[in-house]
């Protein structure tokens, strides 16, 4: 059995009413890299990417990132 990583991006902009372009604008990470990221279609992260997301969305990483089993 494998499992995959999933990222709850979508969740924590609707609960913390954000937009993409926001976020974009505050973590300085292109809007075409965030859509990856939200799309779950990024095959890796930076940890200065994912502490720069979690600073911007105020959660912590284990809110940001999912393991899904298959």
């Amino acid at each position: 059995m494998s499992s995959m990583i999933k990222i709850n991006l979508d969740m924590l902009l609707v609960q913390r009413k954000m937009s993409l372009t926001e976020l974009s604008r505050e973590v300085g990470i292109t809007l075409a890299n965030l859509s990856i990221l939200k799309q779950g279609k990024a095959r890796a992260i930076r940890f200065s990417t994912l502490v720069a997301l979690c600073d911007a969305l105020n959660c912590e990483p284990g809110d940001l990132l999912q393991l899904e089993k298959e």
